[in-house]
């Protein structure tokens, strides 16, 4: 075995990448949940919202980036403690966040879609979604679940059953094979190609309809700024793929930057696509007014 192999293998660098992950996916996760939870809260206790597509797909977008930061927490943490579990058990929790991180990116593919159909098409398409939004989760998750599982089977079939419920103390990431890797990178390319159409049909529709209405400039600023937020998704994970795990200090500082941005950008998810909505910023700001009174109200009663 040459030296190069030697540091790759080295459980000092591998404890020391899922700590540093660990730790960031925390941050990340209790930031992302309190944003969920406000916006969740905020859709559930209004009648008309908690009906409305756009709210139900972005409560579900919001859940699934808090349940990817906890599971990153869980998954990065058992390779940080060294915590012995058996190699099913790393491919259950890595498979779950995997599941979940792809639900992510098909949430906002669904977002863009439905968009775009109620910007250029409001009154052939509202009806419809509306009627099978649910179907539409339901078929998605089947799709992810389905794929995701016979990719694990592919990775799998060699492996003995004293192999899968061997203790692995560093928790090793599986699906690394050049077809699960494929298999990726057309799913990502895929969804990305889906949201990227519905922009452009957005941006002209925009265009189309004038430079100088107010909500019309909001509009289009928005697509951009998601456009830049998904570039922050997509990009790193195009180079975690293409990468894959490489020796040398270079590629173990390039992970966790690329990690770095990942991370970065879904904490800042439930801002970009949800409190930059101007209802839930009304809402918001309702909410705190009413609280600041009730407080005044009780404080200038004093004590009862």
């Amino acid at each position: 075995m040459n030296a190069s192999s030697e540091h790759c293998n080295m459980s000092h660098w591998l404890r020391l990448e899922a700590t540093v992950k660990a730790s960031v996916y925390a941050v990340a996760f209790s930031f992302a949940t309190f944003i969920t939870v406000v916006i969740v809260s905020i859709v559930s206790q209004n009648p008309k919202m908690s009906k409305e597509v756009r709210y139900i797909f972005l409560c579900h977008h919001l859940l699934c980036i808090s349940s990817f930061c906890g599971l990153g927490v869980v998954f990065q943490g058992m390779r940080a403690v060294l915590a012995n579990s058996s190699l099913l058990t790393c491919w259950v929790v890595f498979g779950a966040q995997l599941s979940v991180g792809e639900g992510i990116l098909f949430t906002l593919a669904l977002m863009a879609v439905h968009t775009c159909l109620a910007i250029c098409w409001p009154l052939k398409s509202l009806s419809f979604v509306d009627s099978v939004k649910y179907r539409i989760l339901a078929g998605i998750w089947g799709v992810i679940i389905l794929k995701n599982v016979c990719l694990f089977l592919m990775e799998g079939a060699n492996a003995t059953h004293l192999a899968l419920l061997k203790s692995e103390p560093l928790c090793p990431v599986t699906l690394n094979s050049i077809p699960a890797r494929a298999i990726g990178v057309v799913f990502l390319l895929l969804l990305l190609s889906v949201i990227l159409v519905s922009y452009t049909l957005i941006y002209r529709e925009g265009k189309r309809a004038g430079h100088f209405n107010r909500s019309n400039i909001k509009a289009r600023k928005t697509v951009l700024i998601h456009l830049v937020q998904l570039g922050l998704h997509v990009i790193p994970t195009l180079l975690f793929i293409g990468l894959g795990k490489k020796c040398g200090v270079f590629f173990f500082a390039l992970n966790l930057v690329l990690f770095g941005v990942f991370a970065f950008t879904q904490c800042f998810n439930p801002l970009i696509y949800g409190l930059w909505n101007r209802e839930l910023q009304s809402r918001l700001y309702y909410r705190m007014c009413c609280q600041q009174q009730c407080g005044h109200t009780v404080n200038s009663r004093g004590p009862v």
